[in-house]
C-alpha cells in the first residue's frame, strides 16, 4: 500500500513539472502579433564605443560578436544573446593584451530595436614597465669583449624598457627578437631560462624578469661538404672567407652561402652550423650541401628593346672547360642595332675571393648617326662580395667608325679600376638604399692623326627611398675624359644620352655633339632623374603607377653644356625577375613623345 502511494505522489509530480514545457510553444504563439520567434534569424548592428581607435580596430578584428557582423552573417536570437553576454568579458581580455589590465564594458540594446547593440569600452589606465631585470648565464656572462658587446646590443635592442607600455605583442615579440640575435651573434644554442611579467593591476604596472642561457660562444670548424661530383673542393674551401676557430656569426655563414651561389657552379647551394655535434676541438662543424650546376648549359633569347630594336642572342656557358678550374661563357648576339659577339674565360673564385677575368669582344653599333666597329681584349681581377664590388682591368680597343663618307680608325689602350657599392632592401626590387658606381681610367690613344695621354672618369648614383605609400628613386650619372683636343678617341669611350636608362623622351645615344649634321659621342656627361611610384591597390601590389622626370645631355665640354628635359609617366610590374617598366615620355625640346620599356635596374 505504501509503495503504490508512493508511485502515485512520483507520477503526479512528473506531470506538474513537464506541464510547462509542454504548453511553452503555445505560449509564444500566443506573444504579441509580429514579435519574431526566439529561432528566427536576425542581421544585427553592432557599434564599438571606445575612445582609442586602435582599440576599437582591435576590437572589430577579433571580437566574436563583430566578426559576424563584419560578415553580415544572420544569428538566431538566441545565438545573438549569446554572443552579446559573452562579449564584455572577450572584450576585457583582448584589451589585457595591449596593456589596460582594468578594463570594463557592456553591451546594450536599444529599446525600440533589439537587433542594434551598442558596445562601451573604458579602458583604463595603461600598464607601464616598473622594473627590467635581464641577465644572462653561460657564455654570455663572460667578461670578454664579444660577449660583452653582444649584451650591450641585447639590452639596447629590448623593446621595453622602464616606462615603456606594456603590451603582450612587445613582449613576445621582444622576446623572439633576443633570441633570434643572440643566436645568430655567436651563442646558436641561447634559449630563455626563465621568463616572467608579473601585473599589479591596482599599480598598473609590470615587473619583467628574464634570464637567457645562451650556451658555449660557437667556433666555427671544418667544412663537411656534400654533392661535389665535377668540381674541385678547394673551389669551395677558398671561398669560406674564414678560418677554423674564427668565432661563428650568422653573418659569415650567409655571406659564404652567398659567395658560392655567385660562382654559378650550383644549383643549389645550403651551408649551415651543425651545433649539436661539436668536434673534439671544440669547434662547430659546417654542413655545407651542394647540387652541382649542368657541365654545359646553352640560352636562346629572342626578345625586343626599345633602344636597339628586335633581336637574337645565343649564350653558351662551360662551368669546366677542358677539365681545367676555369669558367667560359660565349655569347653571340644580333639585334637591329647592336651586333656581336663575346668570349670571356674566367677562373673559379682564388684563395683572396678574387677572379681573374680575360674577354674578347667584337660590336657592331648602329644605335647612333655614327656606324661604330669595336674590337676588344679585356684583362683584369673581379672582386665580388654580396654587397660591393671591385673589377681591376687593362683594355685594348680598336675602333673603326663610320660617319656618312668618313672613315676613321682608333686605338686605345687604358688601365681602369672599377667600385660597385650596393646598400639596398633588395637587389632585385629595391624600395630604400643605394648604390654607387665610380670608375677611373689612365691610357693613351691613337686617332685623327694624333696621339696622347687621357684619363677618364665617370660616377653613377641610385637612391630608392619609401615616402609614406609612395616609392621614390632618383639617378644621377656624371662622366668626362680628360685628353688634349687633338687627340682622336675612340666613339666607345666617349658619351652619349638619351633612352632608357638616360633622358627618355629622347631616342637611345641621341643626344651628343652635332658634327656636320651627324651626332658623335661628347667628352663630358651629366644625366639625372626623379621619379614617384605608387602600388595602384592593395589586391595589385606588384602593379605600379608612376612619375618621372629625367634631365641631362652630353657635350665637348662642359662650357657647351646644355640639358635638355623628358618626362612622362609609366607602369611598373615588379616581376621575380625585376621590375619590368613601361613608360611614355615626352622630350621637352621636340614636344614628341616616345615609348620606352626594359626590365631590370642597372648602373
Amino acid at each position: 500500500m505504501i509503495r503504490r502511494l508512493a508511485l502515485l505522489c512520483m507520477a503526479a509530480l512528473l506531470t506538474a513539472c513537464a506541464t510547462p514545457a509542454t504548453h511553452a510553444p503555445a505560449s509564444t504563439s500566443s506573444a504579441a502579433p509580429g514579435a519574431p520567434a526566439a529561432d528566427t534569424p536576425a542581421v544585427y548592428s553592432l557599434d564599438i564605443q571606445v575612445d582609442d581607435s586602435a582599440l576599437r580596430d582591435l576590437l572589430q578584428e577579433h571580437l566574436d560578436l563583430a566578426r559576424y557582423r563584419a560578415n553580415q552573417a544572420a544569428l538566431s536570437r538566441v545565438e545573438l544573446a549569446r554572443l552579446a553576454a559573452a562579449a564584455p568579458a572577450q572584450a576585457e581580455a583582448l584589451l589585457e593584451t595591449e596593456g589596460h589590465f582594468n578594463a570594463k564594458a557592456e553591451v546594450s540594446r536599444d529599446p525600440q530595436d533589439d537587433t542594434r547593440l551598442r558596445l562601451t569600452v573604458m579602458p583604463g589606465p595603461l600598464t607601464r614597465v616598473d622594473q627590467l631585470k635581464l641577465s644572462f648565464t653561460e657564455g654570455l656572462a663572460d667578461d670578454n669583449a664579444t660577449a660583452q658587446a653582444l649584451r650591450r646590443s641585447l639590452q639596447d635592442a629590448w623593446p621595453l624598457p622602464a616606462g615603456a607600455a606594456f603590451t603582450q605583442s612587445a613582449w613576445a615579440a621582444g622576446k623572439s627578437d633576443l633570441l633570434v640575435r643572440a643566436r645568430t651573434g655567436g651563442f646558436p644554442l641561447a634559449r630563455w631560462a626563465d621568463t616572467a611579467a608579473r601585473v599589479d593591476p591596482e599599480t598598473h604596472t609590470a615587473e619583467l624578469e628574464l634570464v637567457l642561457a645562451s650556451g658555449p660562444q660557437a667556433r666555427l670548424g671544418v667544412l663537411r661538404i656534400e654533392g661535389l661530383q665535377r668540381q674541385d673542393r678547394s673551389a669551395v674551401e677558398r671561398l669560406a672567407g674564414f678560418s677554423p676557430g674564427d668565432a661563428y656569426t650568422e653573418q659569415k655563414l650567409a655571406e659564404f652561402q652567398e659567395r658560392l651561389a655567385k660562382t654559378q657552379l650550383f644549383d643549389a647551394v645550403r651551408v649551415q652550423l651543425l651545433p649539436e655535434t661539436p668536434d673534439a676541438d671544440g669547434t662547430t662543424p659546417i654542413q655545407v650541401s651542394l647540387t652541382e650546376s649542368p657541365l654545359q648549359q646553352a640560352t636562346v633569347a629572342v626578345g625586343y628593346h626599345s633602344n636597339t630594336g628586335q633581336s637574337l642572342s645565343v649564350e653558351h656557358l662551360h662551368r669546366r672547360p677542358f677539365d681545367l678550374p676555369l669558367r667560359a661563357r660565349t655569347k653571340l648576339q644580333y639585334s637591329r642595332d647592336l651586333r656581336g659577339g663575346e668570349l670571356e674565360l674566367s677562373s673559379h673564385p682564388q684563395p683572396d675571393l678574387h677572379r681573374n677575368i680575360g674577354a674578347l669582344q667584337f660590336e657592331e653599333d648602329r644605335t647612333g648617326d655614327t656606324r661604330v666597329q669595336n674590337l676588344g681584349l679585356r684583362v683584369g681581377r673581379l672582386y665580388e662580395s654580396p654587397r660591393d664590388e671591385r673589377l681591376s682591368y687593362l683594355e685594348l680597343l680598336r675602333a673603326r667608325e663610320t660617319a656618312g663618307a668618313e672613315v676613321s680608325t682608333h686605338l686605345a689602350v687604358s688601365a681602369n679600376q672599377q667600385w660597385i657599392r650596393r646598400r639596398l632592401d633588395s637587389t632585385l626590387l629595391p624600395t630604400d638604399g643605394h648604390q654607387a658606381l665610380a670608375l677611373v681610367g689612365l691610357g693613351h690613344a691613337q686617332g685623327g692623326g694624333a696621339q696622347g695621354a687621357f684619363g677618364r672618369v665617370q660616377f653613377k648614383l641610385g637612391v630608392y627611398q619609401p615616402l609614406g605609400g609612395w616609392y621614390t628613386s632618383a639617378r644621377a650619372e656624371v662622366a668626362q675624359v680628360v685628353a688634349h683636343d687633338r687627340v682622336g678617341m675612340p666613339e666607345k669611350l666617349l658619351f652619349l644620352a638619351g633612352g632608357d636608362e638616360s633622358v627618355r623622351g629622347y631616342a637611345y645615344r641621341s643626344l651628343g655633339v652635332e658634327r656636320n649634321g651627324i651626332t658623335v659621342g661628347g667628352r663630358v656627361l651629366g644625366t639625372g632623374s626623379l621619379e614617384i611610384a605608387r602600388p595602384f591597390s592593395l589586391r595589385m601590389p606588384s602593379l605600379w603607377g608612376a612619375l618621372f622626370v629625367d634631365a641631362g645631355n652630353a657635350a665637348s665640354r662642359w662650357a657647351d653644356y646644355r640639358p635638355v628635359v623628358g618626362y612622362g609617366a609609366g607602369l611598373r610590374w615588379r616581376s621575380p625577375v625585376g621590375p619590368l617598366r613601361v613608360d611614355m615620355a615626352r622630350a621637352q625640346e621636340t614636344g614628341k613623345w616616345r615609348l620606352h620599356f626594359s626590365v631590370g635596374i642597372s648602373l
